[in-house]
């Protein structure tokens, strides 16, 4: 893990996700079609290479019913 705190969130996020992902059973293509965000940024959060804007993350948290950011404590 890196010092970067914006790294860190950012692996922290992709952590979340894919506990939220896993935890629904879905794979990245149910969660794009159910969420309305391309697979592509799906798969680039999940490897910690995109920061999704706020947007993003909001749909995939109401398409997933979980909160994915990570917080102040990161």
């Amino acid at each position: 893990m890196t010092d970067h705190h914006g790294a860190r969130v950012a692996q922290a996020l992709a952590g979340k996700l894919q506990a939220a992902i896993d935890n629904k059973d879905w794979s990245v293509a149910e969660l794009s079609r159910r969420s309305g965000v391309a697979r592509y940024t799906i798969a680039k959060a999940l490897a910690g290479e995109a920061w999704p804007d706020l947007l993003t993350i909001a749909n995939l948290e109401q398409a997933l019913g979980a909160d994915l950011w990570p917080g102040r404590g990161v």
